[in-house]
This record gives structure tokens, sequence and C-alpha cells, in this order.
């Protein structure tokens, strides 16, 4: 399956590269010969970046699931006092061989959507987290309240969402989309006990991060 919003660019890049193979046939020319290979390897990379792998979601309650795919670069303390005080963050870097698309990370309720215009530092550096255009999203759900972040990198300059406020969500819905190279944030309360630790491999909408204390 194809992401929906790569398609638009899947299919200029297939038309490109059909017209310069024709072009290229009727001229007998090796310049674009070699232009039209290009531009089929670059559309084959965009079928791969798009892709919108199938995903067995675990629906047992009190679970928090992996908004993205990619590897842990920290799980660190905080304060913030949207989620009630202490809790982890946990962030995710996205490189560009991962699938890109965004995963609700547990049921409830979008409490609010803030997108914030920055920078486009390397999504791996820590001060991307604050310092780049990012989206941030609250949500409420049975637990209390969580945050979760969608960071631009150095390539990423377009982060989709379609999520909106008051909207009702499920654990593994896809909420949104960030393109290329990028980095997802958790902003977890106190309550929830966190799994993951810096350099683990996690897969959007089926890896566990935590779950609820009893």
């Amino acid at each position: 399956m194809i992401a929906t919003p790569g398609l638009k660019f899947i299919l200029i890049g297939l038309l490109l590269t059909i017209v310069c193979s024709l072009w290229s046939a009727y001229k007998d020319s090796l310049v674009l010969f070699i232009t039209a290979l290009v531009l089929a390897i670059i559309t084959l990379f965009l079928i791969y970046f798009y892709r919108n792998p199938v995903r067995e979601i675990p629906m047992e309650p009190g679970l928090i699931l992996s908004p993205a795919d990619g590897r842990v670069l920290w799980v660190e303390d905080i304060e913030n006092d949207y989620i009630g005080g202490r809790g982890k963050k946990v962030s995710i870097f996205m490189s560009v061989m991962d699938p890109h698309l965004n995963r609700i990370p547990v049921g409830g309720r979008i409490d609010y959507i803030k997108y914030i215009p920055g920078r486009f530092f390397r999504a791996f550096l820590e001060k991307a987290s604050e310092e780049n255009e990012h989206n941030e999203i609250g949500l409420e759900f049975s637990g209390g309240r969580i945050i979760f972040k969608q960071i631009a990198g150095i390539l990423a300059r377009r982060i989709t969402c379609y999520a909106k406020p008051n909207q009702e969500v499920t654990a593994g819905d896809i909420y949104g989309l960030i393109h290329f190279g990028s980095r997802a944030e958790l902003f977890l309360p106190e309550n929830i006990e966190v799994f993951v630790k810096k350099g683990d491999r996690l897969k959007a909408g089926t890896s566990i991060i935590g779950r609820m204390r009893d």
C-alpha cells in the first residue's frame, strides 16, 4: 500500500520517466536515456519511501504504542504541566529508509493541535526538539494526558497532520506523515511504565512503548 500524500509525487515521477523514455527513444539520445533512468530510480525510491505497511495493532487496554518507525534516541525524565508534572520523554529518529506514517499511540480524544514554525536542524540533534518546525498534539485518555510531536528535519520540511481537535481516536490510527528524515516524540505521565531504551528499533502502531501502571 502507498500513503495517499505520496501518490502525486509518485505519479509525477512516473509521468516524467515515461515522457523522458519516449523522447530518448525518438531522439536516440544517450543523455535523455540516462535522465530517464535516474528519474525511474527516484520514482522507485518514492514508492519505497511512501509505503504504508500493514500492521497488526495490539488492542490490549492500557498500552502506549510507538507513533513512528525508527530508533530510540533518548528516554529522558521531564517536567510538563500538561501531562500533570513528572514523566518521561521518548524521542524517536526516523531515517529516510523508515516508513514515515505516524500513528496514534493510545486511544482517546485529541485535546489540541499546535503548529510551531522553526528551524530545520538535523532531526537527531537534541536542539531539534524545541528549535525545529514541529506539530504538537495533546491527547486525553483513560490514564491522563500525553503529548506527541511530529518534528521536521533537515530534509523533512513538510509535516502532514490529519487529526483534528476534539476528534476521538483509536490506538494505531494513522494521523499524519513527515516527509523524509525526521523525528517523533512522546511525553508520558508518571503513571506510564516505559519499556523502551536508547537504541531500540520501533515500528509504528505495533511496538509497545509502555503500559499504564496498576
